[in-house]
């Protein structure tokens, strides 16, 4: 047995401590273990990263207590932690922090105990019973509750016999009952029924898919497959197939899904497969359930696991495959140290573990298509609708010609309004898509110009109608709209409302179409629990004929009745100030246009645009991947941007733009000649959302084929240069967005 451990402690940065391992913990504390040790004059909670034979240190203070007989992260883990940590530039234990969830890692974070009441022998003896009815008529009203219904909670006994826990807790002296403590799982899915189904026949192009991957799960190769089908292709049957094939050979899957809009719809389909085999987590999950779930998972009675990209994490027992649904969503990447990428996270577990992994998409990202010309990935493609369904007709509205003839600009071109019009009538199902929540982007003055921006961000507020207020997206600053004008000079009361959101969208509709059921779905709409499945359960059973939303309802969903999809707004994403914009556009474009026609109807999309002949606009007209494809690997080519190199972004804040402009000039000087020639840099400078939450941002962007070529020596610097205090420098490596 070890005596001595080395431990991370949550409080440090980026250092390991020794310590003795006492002798009566020494059964119980292994590399993995969490732990209580004494940390300067408090205590603090750390975890177990090695067991060394041979400590330099002498006098070594002893650790205080261990969670559990059991290690609650695996070797594997902490080795991919250490990954993390050193690709992405961030601390050991903050790495160490991610892979377990909060639920578990706080203190007193423990299963929930409720009291079951027994009854024992005594209980049976006539002579014995017909006394406590004489003696304690109370004791013996509850003795009778559970001799006519069997076992029961203590807090249900109480109230259903009319007595009390003290009244139980006598009988339990007496010897007519025993009072047993039992643990009480806290089930996300409890209150749901989710019928069991069966694996239907598969396409000739699904098998051929499926063999690529049970080939990867057999003999890892190859180790990554990416399994490019377009929208309704059958994707996710594979999917369920691929893991049957897993579970038989006695191993583990977990499966990632972009957003948590879709969880619910994916939960369904895997637990109408595989029942209680299927574990979920997701930020959604009270923290009980994502406590009870993780354990379920690490105690090995969940052998499958669905979640957004902190369920990469998942302690599921012999891994045998990893499915990231929807690789190409920039929703994988954390926006908080460690800012990993899911994907790319799975790629390196599925190496650690020895386990298959399948990158699934419509429309992969242009990094995961290069690896697979470069051969580091195979390639799986089903390239028509299961049962060779029509893809739906794509038809792109001029917005310019639109407002010519209409002598001012519209939400709804003449061509939408019919179309909605039309399937209003036939009780068919239409979703339109506009990804911007609230009524207004803009509050303007038509007087003396002025807009109402956000005070400690360089953003304008948005007007929400619903509780008309000026929303700031980047910070949550609300303000009441003013009465008047308050630029100084103008005062004047009439202001206009620019530009359009989600709310407006609906506000529309309903003057239109006063009679059809609109419901609208966004982050201001699903804030409570339940409110994700609770839409979507209404849109499948045919409770709304038309559903509004943001990106969330753009990918993955599948609904039958619904053969028209209206983009209400392209050209939003398309001239934001990075490089990536039109693959985002595409990607949006060809994704919301797959959830028209995916049933027995024929689909039709309607996209209105004011830059109807862009690249991104018309390749997604014609769904045509490839094609746009080739074309953008060219541009990002010439101008040495990703996938050609790998790009690393600086992001510098504080009250002070000199402040910030002079640190990020003296950090280059300490950085420039540590570069290799292959290193690009650029800045400092302001970043296109230059103020946000108050904090001036200024930004270094570099760019190199290798990622080693940028961290290594931005390692030895950031180690070296001592920031001013009032400036934060955070490091994204494998940056997906400018910002």
């Amino acid at each position: 047995m070890a005596e001595f451990a080395r431990v991370i402690v949550e409080v440090a940065r980026n250092r390991e401590f020794d310590y003795r391992i006492p002798a009566a913990l020494r059964d119980a504390v292994h590399i993995g273990s969490q732990v209580i040790v004494p940390f300067g004059k408090s205590e603090a909670r750390g975890y177990v990263v090695a067991l060394p034979t041979v400590v330099t240190r002498t006098g070594l203070k002893e650790i205080r207590d261990a969670a559990g007989r059991k290690a609650v992260v695996s070797e594997t883990m902490l080795k991919l932690a250490r990954w993390m940590a050193d690709y992405y530039l961030a601390p050991y234990e903050i790495a160490v922090r991610t892979v377990l969830p909060s639920a578990v890692r706080k203190k007193g974070a423990a299963f929930v105990e409720r009291l079951q009441v027994v009854v024992t022998e005594k209980s049976r003896d006539p002579a014995a019973v017909l006394e406590l009815h004489k003696r304690a008529p109370k004791q013996a009203a509850a003795l009778d509750v559970l001799l006519g219904g069997g076992p029961a909670f203590m807090s249900h006994l109480a109230q259903s016999a009319q007595t009390t826990p003290a009244a139980i807790r006598g009988l339990e002296a007496k010897g007519f009952v025993q009072i047993i403590k039992e643990k009480m799982t806290r089930d996300p899915m409890a209150n749901q029924t989710i019928l069991r189904t069966e694996a239907p026949p598969l396409m000739p192009q699904q098998e051929d898919a499926l063999k690529i991957v049970r080939q990867s799960i057999e003999t890892l190769t190859p180790p990554v497959v990416l399994l490019f089908g377009v929208t309704g292709s059958g994707k996710t049957e594979v999917y369920l197939q691929a893991i049957k094939h897993v579970l038989a050979r006695g191993q583990g899957a977990i499966v990632l899904v972009p957003e948590i809009a879709l969880t619910p719809q994916t939960i369904e389909r895997f637990r109408g497969r595989f029942g209680d085999d299927v574990a979920v987590l997701h930020s959604r999950l009270s923290q009980g359930e994502r406590h009870d779930e993780w354990h379920r998972i690490h105690d090995g009675v969940a052998r499958i696991v669905v979640g957004p990209r902190s369920a990469v994490f998942a302690p599921v027992h012999n891994l045998g495959l990893i499915v990231v649904d929807e690789e190409h969503e920039p929703s994988y990447k954390q926006e908080e140290a460690p800012r990993y990428n899911a994907r790319d996270v799975a790629v390196v577990r599925g190496k650690l573990e020895k386990c298959a992994v399948v990158l699934g998409s419509a429309t992969p990202a242009l990094e995961s298509f290069a690896n697979v010309r470069r051969g580091k990935y195979a390639l799986a493609e089903m390239l028509v609708r299961v049962d060779h369904r029509q893809m739906p007709v794509v038809r792109v509205v001029d917005m310019r010609i639109e407002a010519e003839r209409e002598g001012r600009v519209n939400v709804f071109s003449r061509d939408l309004i019919e179309a909605i019009r039309t399937r209003i009538e036939r009780a068919e199902q239409t979703m339109l898509f506009l990804n911007r929540r609230g009524y207004a982007s803009q509050l303007i003055c038509p007087k003396c110009g002025y807009v109402a921006q956000c005070r400690s961000c360089s953003v304008a507020l948005t007007y929400h109608k619903s509780t008309d207020e000026l929303l700031c997206h980047i910070c949550g600053a609300r303000q009441r709209v003013p009465e008047r004008c308050p630029a100084p000079k103008c005062g004047d009361p009439a202001f206009k409302y620019a530009g359009l959101g989600t709310q407006r969208v609906e506000t529309i509709l309903n003057k239109l179409f006063p009679i059809a059921r609109v419901t609208r779905m966004d982050s201001d709409t699903t804030t409570q629990k339940g409110s994700h499945r609770r839409i979507l359960s209404d849109f499948r059973g045919g409770k709304i004929d038309v559903l509004i939303g943001t990106q969330m309802i753009a990918k993955g969903l599948d609904f039958p009745n619904v053969t028209l999809v209206g983009v209400v707004f392209a050209d939003m994403s398309l001239h934001k100030p990075d490089f990536r914009a039109s693959e985002r556009t595409f990607q949006l474009l060809t994704q919301v246009a797959g959830r028209a026609g995916r049933g027995d109807l024929k689909g039709e999309v309607i996209v209105q645009t004011f830059t109807p002949y862009h690249p991104a606009i018309q390749a997604a007209r014609r769904l045509d991947y490839t094609g746009f494809m080739d074309q953008e690997l060219e541009g990002r080519r010439e101008l040495s941007y990703p996938p050609f190199t790998h790009l690393v972004v600086l992001t510098l804040k504080g009250a002070s733009e000199q402040r910030i402009q002079f640190a990020g000039e003296q950090f280059v000087k300490q950085l420039q000649p540590r570069l290799g020639p292959q290193v690009m840099l650029t800045g400092p400078m302001p970043a296109p959302l230059a103020r946000a939450k108050g904090l001036y941002r200024y930004q270094l962007l570099l760019r190199a084929p290798l990622t080693k070529q940028i961290t290594d020596p931005l390692r030895q610097v950031l180690v070296e240069f001592k920031w001013p205090n009032d400036i934060e420098c955070s490091v994204d490596v494998d940056a997906l967005q400018m910002l």
